[in-house]
This record gives structure tokens, C-alpha cells and sequence, in this order.
């Protein structure tokens, strides 16, 4: 065990000292050494897991903020790395040589595929679940087989933090035999009372399998649900988040103002997740407000830019998970000017090279299909297949616009479009586009 801590903290500084994070190339060299290293380590009182199908990252990112804002000694895995081997990286290199953590709290944005690894016999203290959904099909299948993933490699010991406006994932009150504490968001002005997607994970009871019936819907099947035939619903909830206002970026958590650092309603999920999970390892409420309404955290995603007179928004957007895409493009419509809009990406996933593209068709591109919307640029290796999903969404042709040369982003979106712009990409197209937007702005200054 020694030996590969010492490899990972080496392996890691030799990264630094090439202008390299360093999250994952150490975690791969020490797993593949000895895969049942982390069971070796000997944790904090508090060792705190984050996963689910979409807001993991910023949930975790929150969780922190609050931690740290009030002094508490906390390590996570803030590159967001949270495979196997990234999650190494960073449990190693913050161990004494003899696998003693060295920290307080222990932190973790986790694959839901890859918790079994990280925690075969050491258990999380807690798990936030921030929901369950259609996510890179061509690796997860099913929501429910990415259910069974996450809960085959739990036994008791962990205390569940679940989101229960998602029934697929309530359904472990019926068999979990450890703590479940649960969130949820009451009805605001955006949510609906029929479906209006036709890409629903969880429509039927996961007790009784009738079909479930909605008080109202959020998004997705997130919502206020029950069951006719059974006694199955969401049921109370521990942490409830009502005066949803999103346009002033506040809501009440059990009654409490806190302030939200985006005007979009993931955000309003990521905040009571986080409060939640504080919560329950005693932070007090008056610390947890301080962090979220005084020393408020600025967001990471959905970054504001200037070139010259028109404002870009870069929304990043969770390649082969629909709901993330509903997301920013509910944000993109409910901004009422006149606007451009950026899709594309040039890598399905990071992960792995299926390149399957059929998650284009769960996603409400027929959202775009608005008179604000001036022209729709298609970057990316899939452009084309992008392109031809919006044709599908009857979005006139002539808005449509596809750039072929990647260095030639902006300068295009300058010439053709004389409103501001709102990217709706994956990661990898954002860095490209920021990167053009600082050069450009650095040389007109």
C-alpha cells in the first residue's frame, strides 16, 4: 500500500510540473498495481458520495462550497474525475503513506457504475442520489439497470440522500433496510400538468407496476406522483424547496430564504441536495445559509461572456442524457430577446467511442423551433447529424448555419448573426469556444 501511494503522489507532482491536472494518469497507474487498494485506507467519520444521471457535479461543487466556507476540512474531487481511477487519485494523495486519510471529510462526485469499485467494503457515511435517468444508453441501458448498479453494492450502513421527485429512485423506501432522507421541489410557475415529453424513464409503479399518476410534472418524470391502485408516492419530505423564484434566484428550504446561484431550476435541486447532505452531518442551518446567501458561490456553468457588442452564455449541456439538454434549452426560450444558438460536440463521450447518436431523438430540439431563435450554428464532428435532428424539428433551413472549420467558430457567429448567443454544447466545444472568446478579447484589448 505504501509503495502505491508513494507512485500516485509522484506520478501526480511529475503532472503539475507539466502544466497537467493530474486526476486520472496517477489513479491508473496505482488501481492497476492493486485494484482493492482503496479498501486499505482508513477513512474519516464522514466520507460523502455524490452520483446520479445529471447534477452530481454541481451538487458536489455546492456540498463543498458550504464545507469549506465554514472551515471545515474537506477533500474532493473538484475536476469533477469521478471514475475509479480519478477517484484514486485523489484518495491516495491525500493519505499519510500508511493509507491514513488525512483530512476531515471525504467528498466524492461518483460514476454510478464505478461505486461498487471505490467502495467494495469501506462504506460511505452518506450518498446524495441526485436522480436516475436515461443516461449514455449505449453504456448504462437502462435507468433501472443503473438503479441495480448503484444499490447491489449497498448494505445498510450508508444513509441515502434522495431526490423524490424521481420515483425511480423512492422506490428504495421498499427494500433499503438503512436511513433515507429525501428532497424535493414543490410546483413552481414552470411545471406542468400533462407530459410533455415522449422520452418518460419512470411512468408505473414500482410497487404495484401500474401507471403512475402526476400532480404536476418539474421536468423529465421528476414531479409530484402517486399511485391509484397502491399507497405508493413520494410521500413526506424531510427538506422540502417551495417560493421557487427564479427569476430573483431565491426559494425557501423548510421554510428558510436561500439564494440560488442560477436562474434555472437544476440549480434549485444542486442547492437542496447540498443543504440536505449538510444537514445531515450536523452543520448547522446558520452556517449553511452564511454560505449560500453571504458568501455566495458563483457558478461554473452557464459563464457570461463580451465580444464587442454581443454577450455569449456558454451552457454545457450532458451529452446522451436528454434531461440535461431540456434544461438549457427551457433556459435558452425563457430568455425573451432575440438570440443565436450554438449545438454540437465532437466526442459522444470521454469514455468510451460507441459514438451511437440515437439520445438526438429523446432530446426537444422542437423547443428551438421559436421566433426569438435567428440562426442555429451546428459545430462539432457531428454537425451534420445535429443539423438533420432539426430539420426533423421542422426549424426552418435557412436559420440553420453549419461551420466546418472549428478555428472559424467565432469569427462566423460574428459575421452572421447580430444577436446575442447562447451555446448549448458539451465540454470539450466549450473550452474551444472560450478559448477563441479570451483571444478574441485579448486582442482588442
Amino acid at each position: 500500500m505504501t509503495f502505491q501511494i508513494i507512485v500516485n503522489k509522484l506520478i501526480t507532482f511529475v503532472c503539475k510540473l507539466t502544466g497537467k491536472n493530474g486526476t486520472v494518469i496517477p489513479g491508473t497507474f496505482s488501481y492497476n498495481i492493486r485494484q482493492n487498494i482503496l479498501e486499505k485506507i482508513k477513512y474519516p467519520k464522514y466520507v460523502i458520495g455524490v452520483t446520479g444521471s445529471s447534477g452530481k457535479g454541481t451538487t458536489t461543487n455546492l456540498i463543498a462550497h458550504i464545507l469549506k466556507s465554514n472551515g471545515y476540512d474537506v477533500v474532493y474531487n473538484e475536476f469533477g474525475s469521478n471514475g475509479i481511477r480519478g477517484i484514486t487519485t485523489t484518495i491516495l494523495n491525500n493519505c499519510t503513506i500508511f493509507g491514513h486519510f488525512k483530512h476531515d471529510i471525504l467528498l466524492l462526485e461518483l460514476d454510478e457504475k464505478h461505486i461498487h469499485l471505490a467502495f467494495r467494503k469501506n462504506k460511505m457515511t452518506h450518498l446524495v442520489i441526485t436522480n436516475i435517468t436515461r443516461d449514455q444508453p449505449a453504456r448504462n441501458g437502462s435507468p433501472d439497470l443503473v438503479y441495480d448498479a448503484i444499490f447491489d453494492c449497498l448494505d445498510g450502513q450508508t444513509t441515502l440522500i434522495l431526490n423524490a421527485d424521481d420515483p425511480g429512485l423512492i422506490k428504495a423506501k421498499l427494500n433499503y433496510p438503512g436511513k433515507i432522507i429525501t428532497y424535493g421541489l414543490e410546483k413552481t410557475i414552470d411545471s406542468y400538468l400533462e407530459d410533455k415529453t415522449n422520452s418518460l424513464d419512470n411512468t408505473y409503479c414500482p410497487k404495484c407496476h401500474k401507471k403512475l399518476i402526476y400532480k404536476f410534472y418539474h421536468y423529465g418524470h421528476l414531479g409530484n406522483y402517486y399511485c391509484k391502485n397502491c399507497n405508493f408516492t413520494r410521500g413526506k419530505i424531510n427538506y422540502m424547496g417551495t417560493n421557487i423564484d427564479l427569476n430573483k434566484q431565491t426559494m425557501k428550504i423548510n421554510n428558510q430564504k436561500v439564494t440560488l446561484n442560477k436562474d434555472i431550476l437544476y440549480e434549485a435541486y444542486s442547492t437542496i441536495a447540498a443543504f440536505a447532505a449538510t444537514s445531515e452531518i450536523n452543520i448547522a442551518p446558520q452556517q449553511i445559509l452564511y454560505a449560500l446567501n453571504e458568501n455566495i458561490m458563483p457558478p461554473k456553468r452557464g459563464n457570461k461572456y463580451q465580444v464587442q457588442n454581443k454577450n455569449f452564455t456558454l451552457l454545457e449541456s450532458k451529452n446522451e442524457n436528454a434531461l440535461s439538454y431540456y434544461q438549457s434549452l427551457k433556459y435558452i426560450i425563457n430568455q425573451k430577446e432575440k438570440k443565436s444558438v450554438v449545438l454540437g460536440f465532437d466526442n459522444v463521450s470521454r469514455r468510451y467511442k460507441f459514438n451511437d447518436i440515437s439520445w438526438l431523438w429523446d432530446v426537444e430540439f422542437e423547443l428551438l423551433n421559436n421566433e426569438n431563435i435567428d440562426k442555429i450554428f451546428c459545430i462539432g464532428r457531428f454537425k451534420y447529424d445535429v443539423a438533420n435532428r432539426l430539420t426533423y424539428a421542422h426549424i426552418n433551413t435557412e436559420k440553420i448555419i453549419l461551420i466546418e472549420e472549428i478555428s472559424e467558430i467565432l469569427n462566423i457567429i460574428m459575421i452572421q448573426t447580430k444577436y446575442n448567443i447562447y451555446t448549448m454544447v458539451c465540454f470539450d466545444m466549450t473550452a474551444i469556444l472560450k478559448k477563441q472568446i479570451l483571444e478574441a478579447n485579448n486582442e482588442n484589448n
